[in-house]
């Protein structure tokens, strides 16, 4: 993949076996979302789901922190202010597009094809916040600790931790931790459901996870693609509807060759092999 020879400003790629993992590599400077840091995301995210190769995507980060959140040059370096001298509307007009282009940057774990599994260390912060609930699962060493920072610095969270948190954990915890902007323990986030699993190290944690993500990895790759898309669905959606959904996607999908490989491999102790996702976008930029 291109991805693995290419040199990003915010991020590290790297191939283990048919996990991705996608560090943020800015952690002398905590890991801030810089403006380089929303287009490299979904740049990268968007390529491994669409190459359908990777089983599964996991996203850590280097230095203390996991992400102290939004840089402050992304306030003050053209994007978000940059309508200033233009008429009111189209000046708003511009501030709705910043704010979904953002938004975006993190909504690309959803709709990858493969699931995003999050490593946290240290402050997970503001728009770090807004990026991990985005994710499929969630993990922690025992340092993390997660901060809803907008609200501190007098404005409303707008990149989809507002929308997500209140479906991940109890809406009245989700609502004080908003209101508030008080830091939530990594022992607190296990306890209400943001994190999964909580290690005693950073070097622990993203062991761990990449373990997970290799376990994710022996499954059948259409079979954990069918599974994502319809928890996905089932949140937004009735449970009438979420039936209706899973029986036309298998009626598309469904394909017993992944069962009989899983039989055979049985029959012979041994581990089922599976075809790759095919690309998203064949013969496509």
């Amino acid at each position: 993949m291109r991805l693995f020879s290419m040199t990003y400003e915010c991020f590290e790629v790297t191939e283990i076996g048919k996990v991705t993992h996608v560090q943020l590599s800015r952690g002398d400077n905590l890991n801030t979302m810089i403006p380089a840091f929303w287009s490299e995301l979904p740049k990268i995210i968007n390529a491994i789901s669409d190459e359908g190769k990777a089983r599964a995507i996991v996203i850590s980060s280097t230095g203390k922190h996991f992400c102290a959140g939004m840089d402050l040059s992304v306030f003050t370096s053209g994007g978000l202010e940059s309508g200033a001298k233009i008429e009111k509307g189209r000046r708003n007009a511009l501030t709705r597009g910043s704010a979904l282009h953002l938004q975006d940057s993190f909504t690309c774990f959803e709709k990858a094809r493969m699931p995003v599994l999050t490593a946290i260390q240290g402050g997970c912060v503001g728009g770090a916040v807004d990026m991990v609930t985005a994710a499929d699962m969630r993990y922690a060493s025992e340092d993390a600790w997660f901060c809803i920072q907008e609200i501190n610095i007098g404005m409303t969270a707008d990149v989809g931790t507002l929308q997500r948190l209140p479906k991940i954990i109890p809406e009245g915890v989700a609502r004080e931790l908003a209101y508030t902007g008080r830091r939530m323990s990594a022992k607190k986030a296990y306890e209400v459901g943001l994190v999964n699993q909580i290690f005693s190290t950073h070097e622990e944690l993203v062991e761990g996870v990449l373990d997970i993500a290799g376990e994710i990895a022996t499954k059948s790759p259409l079979a954990i693609w069918g599974t994502k898309e319809s928890i996905n669905f089932t949140r937004d959606h009735s449970v009438a509807d979420s039936l209706n959904f899973i029986a036309t996607w298998q009626a598309g999908m469904y394909q017993p060759q992944d069962m009989a490989s899983v039989f055979e491999a049985q029959s012979k102790n041994e581990e089922p092999e599976f075809d790759d996702l095919p690309p998203a976008r064949p013969g496509l930029a």
